[in-house]
């Protein structure tokens, strides 16, 4: 890779590690559907300017619903309701467990022996973290945000079928299908007044926060990120998003003064490992077919 390039890509890592931290503090204002909302609105203004890209509704639906919606919304669940910052950056990360596993499924990819062993160091870690909940964070908070690796999972699967389509175009309308229902379910949850008192009396550090993870994190960095995938190997770009979990626990801890017990360590770093032997490993071949 080019300087310049390695340069982006460890930016990118930086401000998506940032972003659990600004979603933790902009959630001390505003209610986890509404954070998620705004932050897609925010980084659907490129739809105002450029048209939908080719591809079909139901297909982009799809895509916003489990990439985007399903993933941060369950993070912002969780890190509003106790789940430490730096945890849930490890947590999200896991996506590379069951991607490989839904892409086992959907496209006949077996995967490696070492991408194997990668996957049960990966489960073994989750597990070891799983023994630490129920302390300071209850057991529905987890569960949801384990929604958010899934779901980050299917749409990566799901992202296959729009190839060939301009990655700023479509990341800009896959977040204005993601904000449309986003609204519409803080309006539900919440109602139309708190939502509309929360907006009008936001806070310049609310306000700052959420142009972070709105224009920065979701915008400016998916574009960055799919601009790296389009002109280098995944190979060569992938491993650089194992720096988001270090990046957001350190935030945290200096921030927030997280710390994080013996067994949580060591699940936390197991998972990471684990995630980069998946990363690392060579590329899945496909299963041969049957008669």
């Amino acid at each position: 890779m080019k300087p310049a390039d390695i340069l982006i890509a460890l930016m990118v890592a930086i401000i998506w590690g940032l972003a659990f931290v600004a979603s933790r503090i902009a959630l001390d204002e505003f209610s986890p559907e509404l954070m998620t909302a705004m932050r897609f609105a925010i980084a659907a203004v490129p739809c105002l300017f450029i048209r939908k890209p080719k591809i079909a509704w139901s297909l982009l639906i799809a895509i916003s619903f489990t990439l985007f919606l399903g993933q941060f919304l369950s993070q912002a669940y969780g890190i509003a309701h106790g789940v430490p910052v730096g945890l849930t950056s490890v947590v999200v990360q896991s996506q590379a467990l069951f991607t490989i596993g839904f892409a086992a499924i959907a496209f006949g990819e077996r995967p490696t022996p070492v991408q194997t062993v990668g996957v049960v160091i990966a489960a073994a870690g989750l597990l070891m973290i799983c023994g630490t909940v129920g302390y300071d964070f209850s057991i529905g908070a987890f569960a949801v945000l384990m929604i958010a690796p899934v779901s980050f999972a299917v749409g990566n699967v799901l992202l296959r079928g729009a190839r060939g389509v301009p990655m700023f175009d479509l990341f800009a309308w896959l977040c204005l299908a993601t904000a449309v229902p986003l609204f519409a379910l803080a309006l539900l949850v919440n109602g139309p007044a708190p939502t509309w008192h929360s907006l009008i009396h936001m806070s310049p550090t609310g306000l700052v926060c959420l142009l972070v993870i709105g224009a920065l994190s979701t915008s400016l960095a998916y574009w960055l990120w799919g601009r790296l995938l389009r002109d280098y190997p995944a190979a060569q770009v992938v491993p650089f998003a194992l720096l988001v979990p270090f990046v957001g626990s350190a935030a945290s801890s200096i921030v927030f003064g997280e710390r994080f017990g013996p067994l949580r360590f060591a699940g936390m770093l197991t998972v990471v490992g684990g995630i980069a032997v998946m990363v690392l490993a060579r590329r899945p071949q496909p299963l041969p077919k049957t008669a």
